[in-house]
């Protein structure tokens, strides 16, 4: 790949404790990554994002670090981290990891000398609240108040779980710290990291309540967020080969979302928009026109995802009836699931996402098909969201179930469902129609970045054209469609997707368009 290797790039999302287990004690780990490497470099992806790996109490599946410069022991080591890097580097695959500025674990050592001394305060939000009540009315993203008291009767600020305090960035010290932690694993040929919580590092120093507004919390897309960014661009910029950023940004202005995507900041962005659309046409279109849109005047690539650590799998929203988008205040836990269903549609959406401009990203397992394991026993659920809501969200556990690479399982932090035995990467690779073998087509075949040219079908049907020739269109539909003029079908969503000259309703494929 060329130096703007992240322009185009398939990256693929490994959540560490459910990948793979190495050494057999039910939690994936880094020895089981290495021996997977040749999997997914056959998968044909450019790159692997980690999420945490950090030393951790897991508090929130990593996402509370207490030390951002080694590897969390059930893992490995550091040692086992570099040789990962350089493994994966001999077969053409990059390495992304996360970096979770906004917030650290509570067992941190600048959070435990800050609970033993208020004059170490000052790295964090505390304050004294209004006699029994919170400093302000914020609300923790997992639930219930974004405050917890400490003993003296001080207050300190939390965004997402109690256990996660949010680093006060206003303190030049929590700026130099961070710099000096991407230094540590650009030196250690990590090519690139996404910014958790990327929107959030900078609050109104005023702290002033919510109350009932919608638009510009004082805790989300504030104008100082981006000269954090312009400096860690200049660190990035500073290595000889490309190192890139990618951010995590929930924002519903397109505009405000690609001022982080200047030629001095990030390099790309999360297309959430994308993620949480429901399989309509319209909307679909709706939200592709305006991420081009949007991502062209700062000349950013687009990118394009449809689940994540964090979201229902798209196999499970995509049966669902009614809205099939996601949304984090409501994840329709218990309405049904016609799973077929989701599954024609997950295989369409596949060739629709890796058709569009830009980059792609792969959740772990979503090129299995696997779909979201929502019937696990109360006392098994460990995401805070479960207990901070007591119950009425489900968390995300569903889709961190660990990935069934072959059958019987073994013992795992979390049970796989007994119907996973025929979906595990063994029995798929055996069945050249299965979903694994579409993902490595696709991923082949797939066009990367470059413009993009719609096509009227009808409206029912997305539709567009790429360079060389190359066409996808997609049925949303309820009746078969007749295919435009073509050479030749590339690949198609699945069996019976075309037949004869039409493509079935909910399903996909990729053309080579006649010459003219």
């Amino acid at each position: 790949m060329t130096d703007d290797w992240w322009r185009g790039a398939a990256i693929y999302q490994v959540y560490p404790r459910s990948f793979a287990d190495g050494n057999g004690d039910g939690i994936g780990d880094l020895a089981g990554v290495r021996a997977r490497l040749p999997y997914l470099a056959e998968l044909g992806i450019d790159a692997i994002w980690f999420s945490p790996w950090y030393p951790s109490p897991m508090a929130d599946g990593g996402y509370d670090v207490a030390d951002y410069r080694d590897i969390d022991p059930a893992f490995g080591t550091l040692a086992d981290a570099e040789a990962l890097i350089t493994e994966a580097h001999a077969l053409g695959i990059r390495i992304i990891i996360d970096i979770v500025p906004n917030h650290c674990s509570d067992q941190h050592p600048w959070f435990a000398e800050a609970l033993r001394s208020p004059s170490a305060r000052k790295r964090f939000w505390f304050r004294e609240g209004r006699g029994e009540l919170p400093p302000n009315d914020w609300q923790s993203r997992f639930g219930g108040p974004a405050w917890t008291r400490v003993p003296d009767g001080s207050w300190y600020l939390h965004l997402y779980a109690s256990e996660q305090p949010d680093l006060n960035w206003t303190e030049p010290e929590v700026h130099e710290e961070f710099e000096d932690v991407l230094r540590f694993w650009f030196d250690r040929g990590v090519d690139g990291f996404r910014i958790d919580v990327a929107d959030g590092l900078v609050k109104d120093p005023e702290l002033p309540d919510v109350g009932g507004a919608a638009e510009r919390l004082p805790y989300s897309d504030m104008d100082g967020v981006h000269e954090i960014y312009r400096a860690w661009r200049k660190i990035a910029d500073s290595y000889p080969d490309k190192r890139i950023f990618v951010g995590e940004m929930w924002l519903p202005d397109p505009e405000r979302f690609a001022l982080y995507l200047r030629s001095d900041e990030l390099h790309s962005g999360f297309n959430f928009d994308f993620l949480a659309c429901p399989w309509e046409p319209d909307r679909l279109r709706a939200v592709i026109q305006s991420t081009v849109d949007a991502h062209a005047p700062v000349g950013a690539p687009a990118t394009w995802v449809l689940s994540n650590h964090d979201v229902t799998r798209h196999v499970t929203r995509y049966g669902r009836s009614g809205d099939t988008g996601f949304d984090f205040a409501d994840r329709r836990h218990g309405t049904p699931v016609d799973r077929e269903l989701g599954t024609r549609r997950a295989r369409a959406a596949a060739l629709l996402t890796m058709a569009l401009p830009g980059g792609v990203y792969v959740y772990q397992g979503e090129e299995l098909g696997l779909w979201e394991i929502e019937d696990l026993p109360d006392e098994l659920r460990q995401d805070p969201v479960f207990a901070r809501t007591k119950g009425s969200d489900p968390g995300r556990d569903g889709c961190r179930i660990p990935i069934p690479w072959s059958a019987p399982f073994g013992e795992s932090w979390l049970p796989m469902p007994a119907e996973w035995a025929g979906y595990t990467a063994e029995v798929q690779e055996s069945r050249p129609d299965s979903m694994l073998h579409l993902y490595r087509k696709a991923l082949a075949l797939r066009p990367g970045d470059g413009a993009m040219e719609w096509i009227d079908l009808g409206p029912d049907v997305l539709a567009f054209r790429r360079e060389d020739g190359f066409c996808c269109v997609v049925n949303l539909g309820c009746t078969p469609i007749s295919l435009p003029e073509h050479e030749s079908v590339l690949l198609a969503s699945g069996p019976g997707a075309v037949e004869g000259e039409e493509l079935a309703p909910d399903a996909a494929v990729w053309l080579r368009e006649a010459s003219a």
